[in-house]
């Protein structure tokens, strides 16, 4: 009697996995503590929509609905603890990972989801060399530092006439990144003088010594490469010592808490976002924010349309391989075309974002307001 009742049981058991749900795990990992954890959750908030939606519509996979999953690490911008968090979602055997959020953290994590097959989305990153390390699992969503640098010092010489030009960084990976690639394009302009060139950390707060130096050069812009918990009160000590000077900066800085940090950005900021969508997609990306605010009850940042969007890319090519595998879905990642929130997802042979935009903003009434979208 005892046999047939354990034999019954085991029997029970094997039709009861045969008729379980399979569970895709979608990593995320970016800042949720520090300085920069408005943007990450930001990012989080994406990633955790599109789960969300996923499993609103009943997603299916080969034939099969699936129950998507979302498992978030924080790497608090540090790229030591960003290689921690890694190995914690490789071991955690997620499929693929949204993340990181910052170029420093994105760089030495992409070699362990590399080492481990796992497709890698950042939906913020812009570093060149996080695409050109040669890794097959590595890609990203918006433009890189190539293109949004450039963009930024055509765009101060040729239509905000910018003569003379003060440059700061923090040293991060994203910070120097961006400033070499605007110093490079700015120089090129007519007449144009770099006056001054100073340092900052991503954890600075007093940048007096700095600015008093600034200020003695009488720059008429001030191009900074960082993040807006620095890059905020930044400018508020720059309006503190009387620098009549724009500030221009990257999408770091280009966020919604930018007027708050810096206590009021209305027309002295000048500053650009990877990505950008056409009129015709407007639409589609007002929809998605009025969805966001209602469930998370804040605006959108930045990025979470970026990170909505690189997690439907994934769900995407699992679609087209009829496999969570990632082993499997890699190949269709890479041929990936989705249309998406901020535009059509497709991938170069280095995992750039094809045909990246960017969007040029400044600030009206202490408001994110555009500028154009260039392509």
């Amino acid at each position: 009697m005892q046999t047939k009742t354990i034999i019954a049981a085991i029997a029970l058991a094997f039709a009861g996995a045969a008729g379980a749900q399979e569970v895709v795990k979608i990593g995320y990992v970016g800042p949720l503590s520090g300085q920069s954890a408005h943007l990450g959750k930001d990012n989080q908030s994406g990633v955790r929509m599109a789960v969300e939606d996923l499993n609103a519509k009943g997603f299916k996979i080969n034939g099969k609905a699936v129950k998507f999953e979302m498992v978030s690490e924080d790497d608090a911008g540090d790229p030591k603890q960003g290689t921690t968090a890694a190995q914690k979602l490789v071991d955690a055997k997620v499929q693929g990972v949204i993340g990181h959020q910052n170029s420093g953290t994105t760089i030495p994590a992409s070699k362990i989801y590399y080492d481990a097959g796992i497709p890698q989305i950042s939906a913020s990153s812009t570093s060149p060399v996080y695409t050109n390390q040669g890794f097959n699992t590595t890609f990203r969503v918006v433009s890189n530092d190539f293109k949004l640098g450039s963009s930024l010092g055509k765009y101060a010489t040729q239509k905000l006439g910018a003569k003379r030009i003060a440059v700061i960084d923090d040293r991060t990976a994203y910070g120097q990144g961006v400033a070499t690639e605007f110093l490079k394009e700015a120089k090129k302009g007519a007449g144009v003088q770099i006056v001054d060139k100073q340092f900052t950390t991503d954890k600075a707060t007093d940048f007096n010594a700095i600015l008093t130096s600034i200020r003695s050069k009488n720059p008429d812009l001030v191009f900074f490469g960082g993040m807006d918990s620095v890059g905020g009160p930044l400018l508020r000590q720059m309006k503190q010592l009387g620098i009549k000077a724009k500030l221009m900066g990257g999408d770091g800085i280009c966020t919604e808490a930018l007027p708050k940090l810096s206590g009021g950005a209305d027309d002295v900021v000048v500053c650009a976002e990877a990505g950008g969508v056409t009129p015709e997609q407007e639409k589609k990306l007002d929809e998605f924010a009025a969805r966001f605010k209602k469930r998370y009850g804040y605006e959108v940042q930045v990025y979470a349309p970026y990170a909505y969007d690189a997690t439907m890319a994934i769900a995407h090519a699992m679609a087209d391989a009829k496999s969570a595998d990632p082993a499997k879905y890699l190949p269709f990642l890479k041929k990936v075309k989705h249309d998406g929130i901020s535009g059509t997802i497709a991938f170069d042979a280095k995992g750039d974002i094809k045909d990246g935009a960017l969007t040029l903003f400044t600030y009206k009434g202490d408001k994110k307001t555009r500028i154009e979208v260039i392509k």
